[in-house]
């Protein structure tokens, strides 16, 4: 079984005008930051926040009408059994999607939303997967599989058709992969349209299904490991997405939980724009390795936006604290009237504020007659962090850092 461009160009034709045309865009600002020329295509204004529409609307525009009638089945953490519930409701065809334990709240009350029945079971992708293939024979429904299926590869491959369209000369994309539907059709797109294209595999360094099929590996996930990314964190690659993909990459990237979070944060602050962890996948290879993309032209895709809020938010503190603009000092003094007024002024006066306050006395690391304060500050950039602790060390309170 392969996937052919002309696979690719019929499902662009079939699902135009059902779905957004979206933007692809040159980003400055991230430009000066990576050392790269980067391209982003925010797939994450799709009406479902996600590219996987692309792939699921062209399954089911080729269903028969009997198939129709009786519905389909998927097993998905969430952004294809959202683009499939809203293109199946559209299109007046039933479906059941099976949902792991953990995937996020907002991606459960979406796929609900658009009037999907939803059935929670399984640890993770797999055993969902198998119980939606228990369901599916049960009530003999027409199984969409989110990634091993040339007909939701080739939708997904249309991305690539849009944005060589906008931006011609790309000289590399970083794909995300989880299951490899996506980067089996943009790749086979890439290619055909732009054979020197180079095309590089993003993984979560916690979950490598495809460097660990291709090195032969039995299992590709580390017990009970998870990952901000979770709609890439496939225990095992599709066996047709892998056969499609794998002579068509340059390169697989494994990526560190920290630079999703990054990047998640820099869609945010940078491009204004919601990004989940999947969704930052391409712009984190950036971040993680600038050498192999620094002077070259580069095609990013935001491929979701479907994040929970208090895990967004989560990020964002988080990416304070590394930016230093939030951090906890400690200061030791002596225990006597007015010192944590002293302390206070000194911070303000220096243009930071005071997020959180905790006193100790009874530390035996403190002296009998000190206190200990904990004072989480926030301060504009890391260079105002240490001109405040330059202050408090100067004034006789000498900080150091939690």
């Amino acid at each position: 079984m392969t996937l052919a461009f002309d696979d690719i160009l019929a499902a662009h034709a079939r699902v135009k005008g059902h779905i957004e045309r979206t933007p692809c865009r040159r980003s400055r600002t991230l430009s000066e930051i990576t050392g790269a020329e980067v391209w982003v295509k925010f797939e994450n204004l799709q009406f479902t926040a996600a590219y996987k529409e692309r792939g699921a609307l062209n399954k089911l525009l080729q269903l028969g009408e009997n198939v129709r009638k009786r519905g389909v089945i998927a097993a998905s953490a969430g952004n294809h059994s959202q683009g499939l519930a809203y293109h199946a409701a559209r299109l007046g065809i039933p479906v059941t999607i099976v949902m792991p334990k953990a995937t996020p709240f907002m991606k459960v009350q979406q796929t609900r939303a658009h009037g999907a029945e939803v059935v929670i079971d399984g640890d993770g992708f797999d055993e969902a997967a198998a119980t939606a293939d228990r369901l599916c024979a049960e009530r003999e429904l027409t199984y969409v599989h989110p990634f091993n299926d040339l007909d939701v590869m080739a939708g997904q491959g249309t991305v690539a058709i849009e944005m060589l369209e906008d931006v011609p000369d790309l000289e590399v994309m970083p794909i995300p992969i989880g299951g490899g539907g996506l980067i089996a059709g943009m790749a086979t797109a890439a290619k055909h349209i732009r054979p020197e294209i180079q095309i590089v595999g993003v993984e979560p360094a916690i979950f490598p299904s495809f460097t660990a099929k291709m090195r032969g590996v039995n299992t590709a996930r580390s017990g009970s490991a998870s990952t901000i990314a979770e709609g890439i964190a496939v225990k095992e690659v599709g066996d047709i997405s892998y056969s499609v993909a794998r002579p068509l990459i340059d390169e697989v990237l494994l990526i560190e939980e920290p630079y999703f979070e990054r990047g998640i944060a820099l869609y945010c602050n940078v491009e204004k724009t919601v990004v989940e962890g999947a969704g930052a996948a391409s712009l984190a290879a950036l971040l993680a390795y600038p050498d192999k993309f620094r002077g070259k032209k580069c095609g990013l895709v935001i491929t979701g936006g479907n994040i929970d809020t208090r895990l967004l938010a989560s990020v964002l503190t988080r990416e304070l604290v590394r930016e230093s603009r939030i951090v906890s000092l400690r200061v030791i003094g002596d225990d006597r009237p007015g010192l944590l007024a002293n302390v206070s002024a000194i911070i303000g006066q220096m243009g930071a504020n005071i997020i959180e306050v905790a006193h100790n006395r009874l530390a035996l690391d403190v002296p009998a007659k000190g206190a200990e304060f904990d004072l989480m500050i926030e301060t504009r950039d890391r260079q105002h962090t240490q001109e405040v602790m330059d202050a408090l060390r100067d004034r006789g309170y000498p900080p150091r850092v939690v």
